[in-house]
């Protein structure tokens, strides 16, 4: 099977994204999630499989997180080999531990954090790393030490790109000023974030989309949810990827259908 996504810039990082990344918070953890259904997280050899279809579907993003259970320490083994073939995502600030977050934005919990999540990646580097905020985003970007020890790791290249996954406007715009990306929420239920969007298209800066379909809540009377929220998000020329977690390979073919088909209507209307 051959690719059908095309990568595109990541702002101005130098990096090259897929228009869609695999979110693996299903690979490591099923407590604390906000999906409408139960789901059994995958073995070894159903992550694999899933990990290999999305890569022979032209992704090239994954995305982990510390706070994703044990997500970061299976896509060491899981990659091993296509370290070259991935750009990889992931977190610092949030810990999920015995069901609940908990949360540190110092300096060195965020050097631990970084230390540890390459240990658990098996790589020398990741490509982006973004601040897990708390919903204090101003906060956490204005008066905690996060983003100074991030630009520390960045100079020494322990991570190629930073920058901050947001729950507010005030807090997207903030983090798109001052970092390489922003990861906002925009869906078909939810556009209050579009001026993060607009800031990032006008700055070239990266912005990654979480909460496509709301957690999967996004319901449509007589149209394909997956489609129409692909076609909503691509709309807009300052989304570089959407992130969507899924362990289900029919699900993740019909999403990266929907995405190509979804810029293919963009291309035709330019």
């Amino acid at each position: 099977m051959s690719g059908s996504l095309i990568t595109r810039p990541f702002g101005d990082t130098g990096i090259n994204v897929s228009p869609i990344g695999l979110g693996t918070v299903k690979l490591g953890r099923d407590q604390g999630v906000k999906y409408p259904n139960g789901f059994t997280i995958p073995d070894d050899k159903a992550a694999s499989q899933l990990i290999d279809l999305a890569r022979d579907l032209g992704v090239n993003l994954i995305d982990t997180a510390p706070a994703y259970g044990i997500s970061e320490q299976r896509l060491g083994p899981l990659l091993k080999g296509q370290r070259q073939d991935w750009v990889i995502c992931s977190k610092v600030g949030e810990e999920f531990n015995h069901g609940e977050s908990s949360f540190d934005f110092s300096a060195k919990h965020t050097r631990f954090s970084i230390e540890r999540s390459l240990k658990r990646l098996h790589t020398d580097f990741i490509d982006m790393v973004l601040v897990h905020s708390d919903g204090n985003d101003l906060n956490v970007i204005e008066q905690q030490e996060v983003l100074d020890e991030l630009q520390r790791c960045k100079q020494e290249g322990l991570i190629r790109a930073y920058g901050v996954s947001t729950k507010t406007v005030d807090g997207g715009l903030r983090a798109a000023e001052k970092t390489d990306a922003v990861m906002a929420t925009f869906n078909l239920d939810y556009k209050d974030e579009k001026p993060v969007i607009d800031y990032c298209e006008k700055n070239n800066k990266g912005l990654l989309i979480k909460k496509a379909f709301a957690s999967g809540h996004i319901c449509l009377e007589g149209e394909d949810p997956i489609q129409a929220s692909m076609d909503f998000i691509f709309s807009h020329a300052g989304v570089s990827s959407a992130i969507v977690g899924t362990i289900n390979p029919d699900h993740l073919k019909a999403n990266v259908a929907a995405v190509v088909k979804a810029l293919a209507k963009n291309t035709a209307s330019v």
